[in-house]
């Protein structure tokens, strides 16, 4: 939290300063005149010393800058900031948006726009986005005058980080931008909901009542803080904990309350499912867990949804009980209820539980060290799991090959996971990848692509070199739309338009843009050649060719 000090300027200083009273340290943009005040303000203050330089990141298509705003804004928990220029440019980053509405994460773009002395009469990219980008996000709007700037700004960083975090919109007419004023640089921060003491009531008595809880932790525990609160309550309750998008690593790989790997029989057996911070979409069956068909006594599971806010509770599920509001306080208020009757004792369903993890774990040693040719993409992680540092930050981008990732990949840490999350939207991965190596400097970063994914983004190595950001990335290269090939040849027996070129050598891209890469067609070289990647300190690409019949096992495919 800053105080608020009073500010004056064209309207890219203006944006600027405010931008830096939250937090803000790095622009991620691609070089347009609409907006060059926004780095006229960014070069000035730095200059004059004022506070931490705002750092100016530019890279070679704009979804990769919005990109890294929306990656910025998961990993810092500080709204990423994207700066787009008119028409175009706006529309390039129409994906990351939405991606951020729908992950809930904190970001601010701020779009270029058309003169406003001009307007209606054809200048180049009039456009009026607003309209375009407001369903997909939290607010979209036009600061029409220099004067609207310094409090639109502050406006629109407090929503964007404020509970439910997600992604906000202005633009500024180009004649406004140059043109000066004074304001307020704001707070610089959030605003959060007291949840209902007697609603956590209820779901501690349903919790404490309950023989086979399981608890599932999203990705709103580590936006909303709440990590360190939703470790203390399984370690005390001793509650079987399943998580998915950043709750992944909340609970540390390996611990004993962590059933991910028994993932199937938790749910299939809970009489009482408790979710924290993600949506009851398709990832978690919609809400509807055990049945008939599952659970041994033939029941569904209750239900218990806990969000950061109200609009965030599931309207099509079933629920026993919700909670919403500040989840710290939350999942505090729960372990105090708990501790105040008679503990639950869960050992026997935590036992059955670990015994399917156990099982599970020596299933797939089978495939981790496969010495299949072509080459298992499971195999591919029994290579990398042990390579993975306790500090790593893992980002995948891709289909098939990430949902394996998602099988075999346990942070140790939170805060550390990035995938496509319910958006499902590829490209993501070096925009995220430029991010991570920004945000955590000191971390090691691991981008997992598919070769379709890749070809969303991979110009962008070029951003990595230009910028010295060393990243490795790992691709699983299949030579076809994996996630789509299979499902095509399951309904109509053929396939046609998922196969991409026949074992492409994609680290020559990468090498001809100053990176350093090599393709790997033999499993027992996928070590080797990963620590050369770690060691390479440069951009480096592992272009791992594997058998495109090896599809991932899945459940569902999101409908």
């Amino acid at each position: 939290m800053s105080e608020p000090t009073d500010i004056s300027g064209h309207s890219g200083e203006l944006a600027v300063h405010v931008a830096r009273a939250h937090g803000v340290e790095t622009m991620f943009t691609l070089s347009g005149a609409h907006v060059f005040p926004m780095y006229d303000g960014a070069v000035k203050t730095q200059a004059e010393g004022q506070g931490p330089p705002m750092r100016l990141l530019d890279v070679r298509h704009e979804q990769t800058a919005a990109f890294a705003a929306e990656a910025t804004g998961k990993l810092t928990r500080v709204p990423g900031l994207a700066v787009l220029t008119a028409g175009p440019g706006v529309t390039n980053g129409i994906s990351a948006i939405a991606q951020a509405q729908f992950a809930g994460s904190p970001m601010v773009v701020v779009g270029g726009r058309a003169p406003q002395n001009r307007w209606g009469s054809g200048s180049l990219q009039e456009l009026d986005q607003p309209p375009i980008i407001a369903p997909v996000a939290k607010a979209a709007r036009t600061l029409m005058t220099a004067a609207d700037v310094a409090g639109g700004m502050d406006e629109a960083f407090t929503l964007a980080r404020s509970s439910h975090r997600g992604p906000v919109f202005v633009d500024v007419p180009m004649d406004e931008f140059f043109n000066s004023a004074t304001g307020s640089t704001g707070s610089g921060e959030g605003t959060r909901i007291e949840p209902d003491p007697d609603a956590v009531g209820k779901v501690a008595r349903l919790l404490a009542a309950a023989r086979r809880p399981v608890l599932i932790l999203g990705t709103d525990v580590w936006a909303d803080h709440a990590e360190v609160a939703a470790l203390r309550l399984v370690e005390d309750l001793g509650i079987p904990t399943l998580t998915n998008g950043m709750g992944r690593g909340v609970i540390p790989g390996g611990h004993r309350c962590l059933v991910t790997k028994a993932r199937g029989a938790a749910l299939s057996g809970a009489d009482l499912v408790v979710v924290v911070g993600t949506p009851l979409d398709f990832r978690l069956g919609y809400g509807a867990f055990g049945g008939p068909d599952k659970n041994p006594q033939g029941e569904f599971a209750k239900v218990v949804h806990i969000a950061d806010s109200p609009g965030q509770v599931s309207g099509h599920a079933e629920l026993a009980a919700s909670v919403s509001g500040d989840l710290t306080t939350v999942l505090d208020g729960l372990q105090a209820a708990i501790e105040r009757g008679d503990k639950p004792d869960w050992q026997a369903w935590s036992d059955q539980l670990a015994d399917q993890v156990k099982v599970a774990a020596a299933r797939d040693a089978e495939l981790l060290t496969a010495e299949a040719d072509p080459i298992h993409p499971a195999r591919i992680y029994g290579e990398l799991v042990p390579r993975l540092a306790d500090d790593s930050v893992v980002i995948g981008d891709g289909g098939d090959f990430v949902s394996f990732a998602g099988k075999y990949v346990e942070p140790k840490r939170p805060g550390g996971w990035l995938d496509p999350g319910p958006y499902g939207c590829l490209g993501a991965g070096l925009g995220a990848a430029i991010a991570a190596r920004i945000a955590r400097p000191s971390a090691q970063v691991t981008l997992l692509l598919g070769d379709g994914a890749a070809g969303f983004s991979l110009m962008d190595v070029d951003t990595l070199v230009r910028h010295d950001l060393p990243v490795v990335m790992v691709m699983g290269n299949n030579s076809a739309w994996g996630l789509e090939k299979g499902p095509m040849q399951m309904l109509y027996g053929y396939d046609v338009i998922a196969d991409l070129g026949q074992r492409t050598p994609y680290d020559d891209v990468v090498k001809a843009l100053g990176g350093a890469g090599e393709t790997v067609t033999d499993p027992k070289q996928i070590g080797s050649a990963l620590d050369r990647a770690y060691a390479a300190g440069v951009p480096y690409l592992v272009n791992v060719i594997t058998d495109v019949e090896a599809a991932y096992p899945r459940n569902t495919f999101g409908i």
